[in-house]
């Protein structure tokens, strides 16, 4: 079954949309086992397996691929919201933050909750149509349930003209 993305009361695309999406606009994430999930108007989620091609000398996963999870489970939410708002609108990571709680082996879900914040600053750039930034977490988590690492990104939106 299609898992499919839902903003306010229309379709904007499918999950497999958008994974298709990225092998074309995102191939080093697609290559390195990143999938999207789930897509709602308030949450993001992504998935990742440690893999041959994505591990480092640590027996674990490397640090850049749970950070292209991450930011796609951030971007995804800014990315939906956009396309649903009919305007044209560039997005782009100003800052990022990492903190590595435990060593990622196995699956790897990440998780951004903050739909909310991201309306608001939308709507925030739509109005002034100036610049205005947003920092989003996604919580990395692993098959026991263990927070693996938190990624914090500041995005920067802004209309363009």
């Amino acid at each position: 079954m299609q898992l499919t993305i839902l903003l306010s009361i229309f379709v904007v695309m499918t999950v497999h949309q958008f994974n298709t999406y990225m092998i074309f606009h995102l191939p080093s994430a697609y290559w390195c086992g990143v999938r999207l999930k789930q897509l709602t108007s308030e949450r993001a989620m992504t998935t990742v397996s440690l893999s041959w091609f994505n591990k480092n000398p640590f027996r674990s996963m490397f640090w850049a691929v749970q950070g292209m999870a991450a930011e796609l489970a951030s971007g995804a939410l800014i990315m939906a919201k956009i396309k649903a708002s009919g305007k044209r609108v560039s997005m782009l990571v100003v800052q990022n933050e990492a903190i590595f709680t435990k060593k990622a082996v196995g699956r790897i879900i990440f998780t951004c909750e903050q739909g909310r914040d991201v309306d608001h600053t939308l709507s925030l750039a739509m109005t002034t149509e100036e610049a205005s930034t947003v920092w989003l977490t996604a919580s990395g988590i692993d098959e026991a349930g263990d927070q693996v690492a938190v990624f914090k990104f500041k995005w920067s939106v802004k209309l363009k003209s």
